[in-house]
């Protein structure tokens, strides 16, 4: 048996967690927060229940991390997404001084599937603005393009 690697770990919990918010009635989004190997936070997209059209999966994960940690500086952190983080949820992730963010599929996908995300890649973000964040694209992407498929062909699923 092949041990799953800390990185595909902490991906996996922001797979897990984007899986109880489908289960819930929200979409295919997850992330989590690890400083080291602690997860400090994970969270789903909660747009739909709560009515907020900012409560992306990674806006809700560093919510919970600066209030874990008591500090909105989240340096020494890495964000790991089911999705190419969105601007806004870039935007966070910056402000929020993460050093890296983690991601399997992208915004294109999201795209395809019926969201109305702004076609802007994270890359693109970073170089425009000179972040410093870290980008690592397209990890454990099948998996995250089967939870994509999934959600898709599930009956009942809203895209915003």
């Amino acid at each position: 048996m092949v041990k799953e690697k800390p990185e595909e770990r902490f991906m996996r919990l922001a797979l897990r967690k984007a899986r109880e918010g489908v289960r819930k009635g929200q979409t295919p989004f997850g992330a989590s927060i690890v400083r080291g190997d602690a997860v400090v936070a994970a969270a789903h997209n909660t747009v739909w229940s709560s009515g907020d059209p900012t409560a992306h999966a990674e806006v809700n994960a560093i919510r919970r991390a600066a209030r874990r940690l008591k500090t909105i500086d989240l340096s020494g952190c890495v964000l790991y997404s089911t999705c190419e983080p969105c601007p806004m949820c870039f935007a966070a992730i910056h402000w929020a001084r993460l050093d890296a963010v983690v991601f399997g599929a992208r915004i294109a996908d999201a795209r395809r599937l019926g969201f109305n995300e702004l076609a802007v890649p994270d890359r693109t973000l970073k170089r425009l603005a000179k972040s410093p964040v870290g980008l690592v694209e397209d990890f454990l992407r099948e998996e995250c393009l089967d939870l994509f498929r999934a959600w898709a062909a599930s009956p009942g699923k809203r895209a915003y």
